[in-house]
Formats: structure tokens, sequence, C-alpha cells
């Protein structure tokens, strides 16, 4: 139904081919997962696909139809949902789709029936009239999602339609998208879970442009049998540096905290000779997650360097974060309702909940973003109403999307921020040069923000962060799209910021990157719904139906335990 003929696809001379020779024969009534890092070519070979975008040499052909000679035969087929919400914040849900069916040439006849098989499909129908931009995260990809479907499409292309969205709405959207299969339609899903590629019927794994495997996901998990192991018996402090130790051992190819303990992949062969004494090792079985890095050549085994040169936070009893009684009330809409918790130094708290829950209206209010109607916040002791710059000068933050300034160069990000933070002569100079240098940002002083490449953006972001090395720093869904390489880079950083004494707040809808927390609080609406370690969690949801949960069932069993129809 869909080939991928040789198809190379270069921009200029300058920089490599977004993809080289990629080969690939899509097949109906199937779901191809695109997975692989940050550039690899994911987005250029959907683009290709809708037609988007001419291949440099190569053919791809759709039904038949060649995407360069034949692109207006296609696009009567093609249901197209692109990465970023594409579609009229200032429109309703309804005026979204009634617009998408004018587009769609969809008959005047046909649309209120069509258009209310999509709102229940979606669930959006109690939603009719809200404004797209005040929609929840999960309800504007549903809501995307609807507007690919408005004409019945012989091919799906999603492009990472799970960015940013709860495990609870990325279960619903894979339900609705599966329950399209009966229909013969193909799918293309692009896609930083791997959880979800797992889930697929093929996957693609591109790489730097290069097609590095295509198949069912068995022929990336059934290698990696015998080579995976969870080492038990740390002692709870001592999980970050442990592992830390582990990836420096030449027989691990990967490593991650999984609640009480630490998870490896083994190198080809170590698996009878590796030693972790005086810890127990017990095997487990692989997930795709676990191939798809090993084939990536596993994780760099290299030491962040906030281990050496972040200074260490004097050690104190008192808590670094205390949330008293925190309230947002917008109108007649509680959006936090009176939430109190307090973070020990050193510990990462993860604020979890679906979208829409509160946890960001929380978060917020932490950060002296948002005024509270009622309670208080502090940091490292200070009033955040009372005192704000005092508190905020003692935290760093981090946004869910890139936040600085896209025409400036790295160098004048950083001397800005330095700025903010009311730095001033040689410790404002001290501190951007010890950034670039800890970051390795050096090649980047000149090359503005914008061109950077995501995983740079990330480090960039972070050491604007770290500037005034800070007592607490909060990390708003801080890897949110970014591909699993990536993310270990980034949670070693984190990890040793820890180790310093540096207190963390994090929201993340990543369940593998919740287990780096030492403590969860889930929010649903608007208030604490449970609180605990991660296997405390997952032991609350444990059952004969589901006797070894993962932190995703917890959260989803938790979360629909505590439903009400807010």
């Amino acid at each position: 139904m869909i080939r991928i003929d040789s198809v190379t696809k270069s921009w200029n001379s300058e920089t490599g081919p977004a993809l080289r020779g990629v080969t690939v024969d899509i097949k109906p009534g199937r779901i191809t997962g695109l997975v692989g890092p940050d550039g690899a070519g994911k987005t250029t070979l959907i683009r290709l696909l809708a037609g988007l975008l001419e291949p440099t040499s190569g053919s791809v052909s759709v039904f038949g139809f060649d995407t360069v000679r034949q692109t207006e035969s296609i696009k009567p087929f093609l249901g197209y949902m692109p990465q970023k919400f594409g579609l009229y914040e200032d429109l309703t849900v309804l005026e979204n789709l009634e617009l998408y069916a004018k587009l769609r040439g969809l008959p005047k006849s046909d649309r209120p029936a069509r258009l209310a098989e999509l709102l229940r499909f979606t669930a959006l129908t109690p939603f009719t009239g809200r404004l797209a931009r005040r929609l929840s995260g999960g309800m504007k990809q549903k809501l995307g999602l609807a507007c690919a479907l408005i004409t019945t499409p012989k091919l799906l292309l999603l492009d990472e339609p799970g960015v940013g969205v709860d495990p609870l709405s990325r279960r619903e959207l894979w339900r609705m998208v599966a329950g399209l299969m009966n229909d013969g339609v193909v799918v293309v899903w692009s896609t930083a879970y791997l959880d979800e590629a797992e889930m697929c019927d093929d996957v693609l794994l591109l790489n730097a442009g290069e097609q590095l495997y295509f198949g069912p996901p068995s022929g990336l998990t059934d290698p990696m049998k015998g080579r995976v192991v969870r080492v038990l018996g740390i002692p709870e402090r001592e999980r970050r540096k442990t592992l830390a130790r582990f990836l420096r051992n030449e027989d691990v190819r990967d490593g991650v905290i999984q609640g009480d303990a630490v998870r490896l992949v083994l190198r080809p062969g170590a698996a009878g000779t590796a030693s972790f004494e005086p810890y127990r090792t017990v095997p487990v079985p692989p997930s795709f997650e676990d191939g798809f890095i090993d084939r990536l050549g596993g994780i760099a085994q290299r030491e962040s360097p906030l281990a050496r040169d972040f200074t260490p936070i004097p050690k104190s009893e008192k808590p670094p974060v205390t949330a008293d009684g925190l309230t947002k009330r917008f109108g007649a809409f509680t959006a936090a309702d009176h939430v109190s918790f307090t973070i020990r130094q050193g510990e990462i708290l993860g604020l979890l909940g679906p979208n829409g829950a509160g946890k960001s209206t929380t978060f917020k209010m932490l950060c002296g973003l948002l005024r509270p109607t009622e309670g208080a916040g502090y940091i490292s002791g200070w009033n955040l109403r009372r005192a704000p710059s005092r508190a905020r000068s003692r935290l760093g933050y981090m946004a869910q999307k890139f936040s600085l300034y896209p025409d400036l160069s790295v160098r004048q990000n950083l001397d800005f921020y330095a700025g903010v933070y009311g730095l001033r002569g040689r410790r404002h100079r001290s501190a951007v040069d010890r950034v670039i240098s800890m970051f390795e940002l050096g090649p980047f002083r000149t090359v503005s923000a914008g061109k950077l490449p995501l995983g740079f953006k990330q480090r960039l972001s972070l050491a604007a962060a770290l500037m005034h090395e800070p007592d607490v720093l909060f990390l708003d869904e801080p890897t949110s799209g970014v591909d699993p390489l990536t993310r270990r880079e980034f949670w070693g950083h984190i990890n040793a910021l820890v180790e310093k004494g540096v207190t963390v707040l994090v929201t993340t809808h990543f369940m593998d990157e919740a287990e780096y927390c030492d403590r969860i609080i889930l929010i649903n609406n608007g208030r604490m719904a449970a609180e605990g370690t991660p296997d405390s969690l997952k032991a609350r949801v444990r059952s004969a139906d589901l006797p070894e949960p993962t932190l995703e069932d917890a959260f989803i069993r938790l979360v629909e335990r505590g439903r009400d129809p807010r």
C-alpha cells in the first residue's frame, strides 16, 4: 500500500541528509511505529508520505500514486495530525470540526451525522462549546485526531500525538486508533513513548537519517533475553550514586532507577560473568526500550560534570519546599484545593496527574508564577507571597517548552539570565563561564539558541536554571517529546545535583521517568489523590488480575478510582 524506495532527503551541503536510503513497504490494516532519537528523520519521513516534501532521491508511492507527481490524488485518502497542535485556539471544539469538514469537502448534508459520530468517538460531546485553547492536553489531541478523521482516511499519519499527554489519555488515543484497524486503515505513528511502539504491528527505527531496523517489535526485544537484570538491596540514599558507578562498568549498556531497585542492560555475553556484589541480581524480561537503546549502541558511559563542579548545598533539617493549603479558584472553578506537602532536602518529588487535574496550577503557585487564592508556598523558608524575590532567588525553573530567546546566542541567553538572577561583575562572568564548561556549550557560544539541536537546547535551559546554584530546582515536564537517550543524559545531571543537596520538584508524563522520584504525589480533580514511593503506589493496585503492575498501571487505576463528573 505504501512503498518507500531508497529515499534520501537533504536540506543543504553543510548538514548531513535528514534521511538516507530508506526502503520500506507498509502494509494495510497495520500500525507502523516510527521511532528514533531526536533528529533521526521521523517528521521528515511523515511529511514525505503526506506529499508536503519532495525526496532528494528515491521515490514514495501511496496507494499507487507518486507523492511528487500525483500529490492531489493522495489528499482525499489522507488524514494528518502534526506534532504541534495545529487547530484554531480561538474557535470552539465544534467550530474547528465544522471548519475542517468544509476544508475537506465533506457534503453539507453529511456533516451533522459525521461530526456527532466523531464527538462520540473522542468523548468530546460535552465540550463542543469550549474554546480549543481551554482544552487539556489530552482533549486537544483528541480534537486533532477527530479533525484528521473528518473524512475516513486510508492513511492516517500521526506525528507524536502523545507528547505532553498523560498516560490515561494516551491509552484512550491508542484505543481510538486501534479501532480503525477493522476498516483497513494504514496508520503511521511517530512516538517518543517506546511502550507505544511496542504495541505497534511493525516498527521502523531511524538514527541520523539511517534505517536501523524494520519489522515487528519482537525483533528488537527477543535478542535482549537474558541480558536484563534488576539489582536489589541497594540502600535508598545510595541508589543514584550506585547507578552512576554501575554505568561506568564496561559490562553495562544501559541503566535506570526503577523504584527500590536499579535496572541494568548488560552487553552481549556478560550475563554470566558480570558481578554487582554485594547486591543481589534477578533476571527480568526485556522491554522494547532495552532493544532500542542497545541497537543504538547503549548510553554514553560518562559522569555528569555537575557531580564534580556544582557547589554542595549545606545540609539542613528544614524542608526547602512547603505547600501549605495551596488553593486556586478561577471564578466558580477550583483548580487546586488545599494542597499541602513538604519536600526534604536532596529529595526528588514527582507531581503527577492527568491533564487538567491541577498539578500545573499547584506547580505554578510554588514557582511564584501564580498567586494562590488561599494558602501559602515557601521556598527555603521564604514566603512566596510576602518575600517573592528572596524565595525566587533560591529556586531554578525549567519550563515545559523551550523558553529561552531563540534569536539570541547561547552566550547572550546566559548573560541575560545571569542578570535576571542578580549576578554582577566577576560573579556574572564566572557563573556564565562555569555553566558553559559544565554543559560543554563552548562550540555553540555564538550560535542562536533556536538553531541548537534539541538535546543542546535542553542543556542550555538547565544551564540557565542553575546559573545561580539554587537550593531548589523546579522541572515542568522537562523531557516532553525527548528521546530516551537524551532523557538518560538529562537524568544523569539531575541525579548528580541531588547528590549535591539540591531539592527537585518535577512534573512528567513519562512513568519510567517518575521511577527516579523518591516520592510521588498524584493530583486529581484539584486534590491530592495519593502519595508514596513508586513501589508503594504500585502495591496499592496489585491484584489477582494485575500481579506485577507498572507505575503506569498504578497511575491509571488510581486516577480512575477518583474520577468525578467535574
